[in-house]
Order: structure tokens, then C-alpha cells, then sequence
């Protein structure tokens, strides 16, 4: 039983997310264009309305609720501080744009009545009525994941699919942003009901890197959107509850919750005593009345740091000991006409350096996240060429000329920058305009 389960916890963890890099020695960095641009559309004209989603009482942030411009397929997220932008075309005038969030009531806004900035919504929390629940709770927590996990072919889209998403990814040195790269790329997804793996496709990118606050190292993460796009338990649940390993956890029902009128089973996992491979823990949130699932939550169950070690960490210099804090993961989908979708997904890990013959340890943070802003069908399955997709392996490169451009992403939608990443991102501004000054008044050769 070790020995296969062992085999089950490698290859989940080695799919979900990419190994990280450290280098030992740092030279000077060189900034490299890592993505081709091909030539660019016309430009489309777009409104852009910018606010903050709360909780009606408390007034708290609500983070990563979902807004939808109705009767479209473009959306974006709020952010860890409850802050949103959301661009629409300019010729898109009329029309509702629907704010949903977990255990809250939907709520649909005209776009007319959307100010450029300060916008804030407030979304009131759903309270279920007694003799309102209809549906029963099934007996077996395990069997309702088994029939949601059959379910993705019926349930999520059967037809290719072309996305467009925006992609961040961030590193941090305690509590300090060291690394900050941002691309937007489109995604050739796959049916649900397909085991064929999804595409991607670099469109447009940007990345910085202050090294000299790396200590002695480089830190990298390899992966790139890959490390996002495979939290998609639907489309890859082998790297998670493969068949053979849900029998290894431990599943139990919570209290419900609701999304708007749909109410939402949420189960408990956790690995089984006794199993002595790394695996996970966390939450699904299942459409009770359909079995579907809507969001899961989940973090590896870190119990020998020198395996989980291992599994993350490809390079390291000598003198230095790595281990990881923590590593969590997060996915949503969202409903078009009956079928759900990859959405949002989000990983983070935490690893702490210890270095020898020195006094205090090194901590670092690495996260990324990736959200669909929007998508079409795909019905020709068309398919990028080998050479202009990217591979699994990618570390994206270093190219900071981006940040000195405000209107860099046009109409694309993005993730609003939380206040730390936009401050990062005016820091490289700043530097980028000094770093020009300074050559426009070096003497010619």
C-alpha cells in the first residue's frame, strides 16, 4: 500500500506545480524579450470602471468575487482587498453586469450606472429561511465526490474553447515584492470529456526583478500560467483524486452554504491516518441539485518536510537548507447556459532558506494566479503551432520595458493590483524614467 500510494503523491505533485529554481550565483541580470507579439489588432475603444466589492454590514472586502457583463462572456475578479476594474467595449452602453460571491445574493448592476472610479457594491449575505430547504444531504460525502467527478463530461463544456486570461505572478521576500510578472495569454482548452491537454499561448508580458534583494540567490518559478491552469480539478483531476486514491482521504460534509439560489454542499477532506504520503486538505463546494463542482480550496498536507522538499525544489546552492511552509491552491468555475468552466485558480507556496553559519533565516513567497476574461468557442479545434505555444517548462524571462507603458494591457482585463503590487509596479516606474534620464544625459561615444 506504501509503495503505491507513494507513486500517487509523486505524480500528483510533480504535475500540479512546477519545480522551483535556486541559483547560487547571480550575475547581472539581462533583460530578454520572452514572448512574440504578433502584429497587433486595431485597437478596440473600452470604458473601464473601477471599485470595491464589501459585505452590506460588516463592510468588509470580498475577495475574488466574481463580475460578469451580462449576456457576454467577459468577466474579471476582485482582488485580495475586495478591488476590481472592468473594461467593456465602448460601444457597449447598455446592459447589466452580475456580482456573485459565496454565500451572498447576486446582485445585477446597469452599466449605466457605473462611475470610472469608487465604485462600491455591496453584496447581502444569503439567510436561509426554516422549511426552506428542499434538498437532503446526502448520506456518503465520498460518493457525492465520486458522482461530481463522473459528472465533468454532461456537466462543464464539451466543446473546444478559446479563452483569454490574465495571469500574475509574484514573489516576495517576507512581506517585500522581490519579482512581479504579468501576461495576458489565451488558452486552447480542451473538452471536459477530453483527456487532451490544454494549450497556451503567450500574447503579451511583462517581468521585473529586484536581485538585490534575492540574498545570494535567484529564486524562479518554473511553470509559468501551467502552475494555474492545472488547479483545474475538473479538466485535470488526476493530480489530485485519481481513482485509486480517494479511498486514501477522509471526506465529511460542513454546514451549507449558497451561491444566490443554488445551494452549495461543502465537504471536508483530509488524508487518512496512517497514509504516510504527503497528500491534501481542504474544502469542495458541490451544487447540491446537480453535482457540480463550483470552487475547491485545498492545501498540501505537509508531513516530512524533506519529501515535500524534494518534490519542489530542483536547485539550491550547497550551503543553503529549503523547505516549504506551505503550499495551498485555489479553484473556481463559472455557469454559462447549464455548463461550467475553468474561471480562477490561484497557488501559493512559502519556503524558508536556512543558511549555514548564518544567524537569521531567509523566507520567501511565491504566488500566481490566472483569470479568464473572456472566451468563444473554438469549433474549428484550432491548435497554435509547436513553436508559438509555450512549454510547461517555461520560466519566464525578464522584460520590465512593459511597466513603463500605463495603457500596456489596452482592453484587456486584468487582476486590479492589490496596493503592495501597485506600489512595486510605481517603484519600477520610477526606475525605469530615472535609469532613462540618466543614459538621455550620458555623452555619445
Amino acid at each position: 500500500m506504501r509503495n503505491h500510494s507513494h507513486q500517487i503523491s509523486r505524480k500528483t505533485l510533480k504535475h500540479i506545480l512546477f519545480a522551483l529554481f535556486f541559483i547560487g550565483s547571480l550575475g547581472t541580470p539581462k533583460a530578454s524579450a520572452f514572448f512574440q507579439q504578433e502584429d497587433q489588432e486595431q485597437e478596440i475603444g473600452f470604458d473601464q470602471y473601477k471599485g470595491k466589492i464589501m459585505d452590506s454590514d460588516s463592510k468588509k472586502p470580498l475577495v475574488f468575487a466574481t463580475l460578469t457583463v451580462e449576456n457576454t462572456n467577459i468577466s474579471t475578479i476582485s482582488n485580495t482587498e475586495g478591488e476590481f476594474a472592468l473594461k467593456v467595449p465602448e460601444s457597449m452602453k447598455e446592459g447589466n453586469v452580475i456580482v456573485a460571491f459565496l454565500g451572498y445574493k447576486n446582485k445585477s448592476i446597469p452599466l449605466s450606472q457605473f462611475q470610472e472610479e469608487n465604485n462600491k457594491i455591496y453584496l447581502d449575505v444569503f439567510v436561509e429561511m426554516l422549511g426552506e430547504v428542499s434538498l437532503s444531504v446526502p448520506k456518503d460525502a465520498e460518493e457525492l465526490v465520486r458522482e461530481t467527478l463522473k459528472g465533468r463530461g454532461q456537466n462543464y463544456f464539451s466543446d473546444p474553447t478559446l479563452m483569454t486570461a490574465f495571469y500574475r505572478e509574484t514573489i516576495k521576500k517576507r512581506k517585500k515584492n522581490v519579482s512581479l510578472s504579468e501576461a495576458v495569454v489565451n488558452i486552447y482548452k480542451s473538452p471536459y470529456n477530453s483527456n487532451k491537454k490544454d494549450g497556451v499561448k503567450l500574447y503579451k508580458a511583462r517581468k521585473s526583478t529586484d536581485y538585490n534583494k534575492l540574498d545570494t540567490v535567484a529564486l524562479k518559478l518554473q511553470g509559468g500560467p501551467f502552475n494555474a491552469l492545472y488547479v483545474d480539478i475538473m479538466k485535470y483531476p488526476e493530480y489530485i483524486f485519481q481513482e485509486k486514491s480517494l479511498g486514501m482521504y477522509n471526506f465529511s460534509f460542513d454546514r451549507s452554504t449558497r451561491v444566490d439560489d443554488r445551494r452549495i454542499f461543502v465537504i471536508n477532506f483530509t488524508q487518512k491516518p496512517g497514509i504516510a504520503e504527503q497528500l491534501y486538505k481542504g474544502q469542495l463546494f458541490i451544487d447540491a441539485e446537480r453535482k457540480i463542482l463550483t470552487s475547491a480550496i485545498y492545501s498540501l498536507n505537509i508531513t516530512d518536510k524533506y519529501e515535500a522538499a524534494k518534490l519542489f525544489v530542483r536547485k539550491k546552492p550547497a550551503n543553503a537548507k529549503v523547505w516549504p511552509n506551505k503550499i495551498a491552491y485555489r479553484v473556481d468555475y463559472r455557469e454559462k447556459n447549464g455548463k461550467w468552466y475553468y474561471g480562477y485558480s490561484n497557488v501559493l507556496l512559502e519556503f524558508k532558506i536556512d543558511w549555514d553559519k548564518k544567524l537569521f533565516n531567509s523566507v520567501y513567497s511565491l504566488s500566481c494566479e490566472m483569470a479568464v476574461t473572456d472566451w468563444e468557442k473554438n469549433l474549428t479545434n484550432e491548435m497554435p503551432k509547436a513553436r508559438d505555444r509555450i512549454k510547461t517548462s517555461i520560466i519566464l524571462g525578464d522584460e520590465a520595458v512593459g511597466f513603463a507603458d500605463p495603457d500596456f494591457w489596452g482592453e484587456y482585463n486584468i487582476i486590479e493590483p492589490e496596493k503592495s503590487i501597485e506600489s512595486a509596479i510605481k517603484k519600477i516606474q520610477r526606475q525605469l524614467k530615472k535609469s532613462k534620464n540618466k543614459a538621455a544625459g550620458s555623452p555619445a561615444p
